[in-house]
């Protein structure tokens, strides 16, 4: 009996610590419940999302589909028209669309891309879908006339190009966001709790130079990833650069700022170094989710890709893309470049005006 009580007493006591305890609260029940309110969004509309198809000029097996068919089209397609067929190929090229359809002779050419092979696959089994439903229709009504149309499929992207072309932009811009936020929230709020700031300001070192010395070190990091990140790639599964791939180097250098910035600010807003971490991965880690670091958002909702424009992280992983595997130039990481470098200003203007040099 004095064993169950004293089991029941202290299981209170650990019961009431936890509840006490905000954070530990936070990252057991509220943190999860986030990740499923997340991926609920992502996903609730997957199976009734549209495939984005530009129609090139007349396409006569779209335009006189049988009768029936006509809505099962208009319900799996969003079709866009257009008469020239290569702005419908950069577009599909860039992501904005998912395929551009042509007609040559009684050839149904789909132009498609690999950046998610996954709705590559879907898109040309419902196209085919309906090229063999016309035809089935046409000989119904033509007893013992050969198929009139035919399907084919054409990459927009060069041969050469693998899958882990379009996973190592999302996955190293990830990578280099997690070091960044984390290292510099670590880094601020263990040196305030260990006075080391306070001390910092009686040493004959400036604060410019330590705040230069520890952003050095944190892009040196970004770059010994980039290496990393390229070199495996390329040597284990076949990434080939293409394009100003070299631009990667100034976006992850202002990508970091715009991390570290981020890390300051849950250095500023938390009391210890674990907290400090804790609150860089609940900024971090769903931003990845929703900037396309581990899988594309064209099945998520509209209002959801939207809301994606707002993150830096997004912005980073659309510029890396671009300019490593989409064969984009220079110009398509500027704009990035810039939201990137306005994002990092305005927090570190925000972290600022919050940090306290004591904690209390």
């Amino acid at each position: 009996m004095r064993t169950t009580g004293a089991f029941k007493a202290l299981s209170l006591a650990i019961v009431k610590g936890f509840v006490r305890d905000k954070t530990s609260v936070f990252f057991a029940v509220v943190f999860p419940l986030m990740f499923l309110v997340l991926f609920g969004g992502l996903f609730a509309d997957q199976s009734t999302s549209k495939v984005e198809l530009v129609q090139v000029g007349d396409v006569a097996l779209l335009d006189d589909l049988p009768k029936g068919a006509d809505e099962a089209f208009t319900d799996t397609f969003d079709v866009e028209h257009s008469d020239d067929l290569d702005a419908a190929i950069e577009k599909v090229r860039k992501g904005d669309a998912d395929v551009a359809v042509e007609m040559r002779g009684d050839t149904l050419v789909a132009h498609y891309t690999q950046t998610d092979q996954v709705k590559a696959a879907v898109t040309q089994g419902a196209l085919r879908a309906f090229v063999d439903g016309t035809n089935v229709a046409l000989l119904s009504q033509e007893a013992g006339s050969p198929p009139a149309y035919d399907l084919e499929a054409e990459k927009v992207e060069d041969d050469s190009l693998r899958t882990i072309q379009y996973y190592t932009p999302g996955l190293l811009g990830w990578a280099v966001a997690m070091s960044a936020a984390f290292g510099a929230a670590a880094t601020i709020q263990g040196w305030r709790q260990s006075k080391l700031i306070r001390r910092l300001q009686l040493a004959p070192v400036s604060t410019r130079t330590v705040v230069a010395a520890r952003i050095s070190v944190t892009i040196g990091i970004a770059l010994v990833q980039l290496a990393i990140f390229v070199g495996l790639a390329a040597a284990a599964f076949g990434l080939t650069l293409t394009g100003s791939w070299w631009m990667s180097v100034p976006l992850l250098v202002v990508g970091t700022l715009c991390f570290m910035a981020i890390g300051l600010l849950a250095g500023a807003i938390t009391k210890t170094t674990e907290g400090a971490v804790n609150a860089a991965n609940f900024m971090v880690l769903p931003m990845s989710f929703l900037s396309g670091s581990f899988f594309p958002l064209d099945a998520s909702p509209a209002w959801l890709r939207a809301f994606s424009n707002l993150l830096p992280l997004k912005h980073l992983n659309d510029a890396m893309l671009d300019v490593m595997v989409r064969g984009e130039g220079p110009s398509a990481a500027v704009v990035p470049i810039l939201i990137l470098l306005g994002f990092a200003v305005v927090v570190t203007a925000v972290a600022a005006r919050l940090f306290r040099w004591e904690t209390t």
